[in-house]
C-alpha cells in the first residue's frame, strides 16, 4: 500500500510533464535536448539562489511573514528570470520554432524545479506507514509550478526574442512576468501571513496558475498577429 501511493504521488507529481511533452508538438520537434539543457541551466541558477538566500537572509525564530525577509526572496526570486533570459536566448537550439522552443524551456525548468524541491520528500515520505494528503497536494503544487514556469517562459520569449510586437502591451507583459516571477513570495503572503492551511494555498496556487497562463496565452497570441 505505501508503494502504491508513492507512485500515485509520483504519477502527480511528475506525469503531466511527460504528458505534455508526448500530447503537443514538442515531441514531434524532438525538443528533448532544449528541455534538458534548460534544466541544466535551472539547476545552476538554483545553486546560486541557494548561496544567495544562505548569505543575505536571516533564520527566522517564528514562521510568520516577514515582509522584509520576503521583498528580499522575491528579489532573489529574479535569479530564474536570469536563468530563463541565458536558457532562452544563449542556448544552441534546433531549429526551432520561437512557441516550442519556450515550451521546451519552460517544460524542462519545471521538471527541474519538481526533481530538486519534490523527490526527495516524495521518496522519504509517501513511503510511510501512515496516510497523508500532503504529497498529493505537492503534486497538485508541481502541476500549478509547470503552468507557471510556461507562463514565464512565454512572457521572456516575448520580451526578448520577438522584436516587434504592440507597444500598449510592452508594458503589461512586463507587469505579468513580474507577477509570474514573485508568486513564490506572493504565495507566502496566505501561508504566513493568513495562516491559511496547505489545501486552500494549493487552490489558491492552481487557480492563480491559470489566470496567468491565460493572460500569457492571449498576450503571446495577440502578438503573433500581423503587427506594423
Amino acid at each position: 500500500m505505501t508503494m502504491f501511493h508513492f507512485f500515485n504521488c509520483a504519477i502527480l507529481t511528475f506525469g503531466p510533464h511527460a504528458v505534455y511533452y508526448s500530447a503537443t508538438p514538442l515531441s514531434e520537434c524532438d525538443t528533448l535536448g532544449t528541455s534538458v539543457k534548460a534544466a541544466l541551466v535551472y539547476l545552476g541558477t538554483a545553486l546560486v539562489k541557494l548561496v544567495c538566500l544562505a548569505t543575505f537572509l536571516q533564520v527566522s525564530e517564528n514562521d510568520g511573514f516577514d515582509p522584509y525577509q520576503e521583498l528580499l526572496k522575491a528579489l532573489i526570486g529574479f535569479i530564474d528570470v536570469a536563468g530563463l533570459y541565458f536558457a532562452l536566448t544563449q542556448l544552441t537550439h534546433r531549429n526551432i520554432s520561437q512557441n516550442h522552443k519556450f515550451q521546451a524551456v519552460g517544460l524542462g525548468w519545471a521538471f527541474a524545479d519538481s526533481v530538486l524541491h519534490r523527490l526527495a520528500p516524495l521518496w522519504v515520505g509517501a513511503r510511510g506507514l501512515e496516510f497523508t494528503w500532503d504529497y498529493i497536494l505537492q503534486g497538485l503544487e508541481a502541476n500549478a509550478n509547470l503552468v507557471l514556469s510556461i507562463s514565464l517562459a512565454a512572457l521572456g520569449s516575448l520580451i526578448w526574442l520577438r522584436k516587434n510586437k504592440p507597444k500598449t502591451l510592452i508594458p503589461i507583459i512586463y507587469a505579468c512576468a513580474g507577477i509570474v516571477a514573485t508568486m513564490p513570495s506572493i504565495t507566502s503572503y496566505p501561508r504566513r501571513g493568513l495562516g491559511w492551511h496547505f489545501p486552500k494555498v494549493v487552490g489558491f496556487e492552481l487557480f492563480t496558475s491559470l489566470v496567468m497562463a491565460f493572460i500569457s496565452w492571449q498576450l503571446f497570441s495577440a502578438c503573433q498577429r500581423p503587427y506594423v
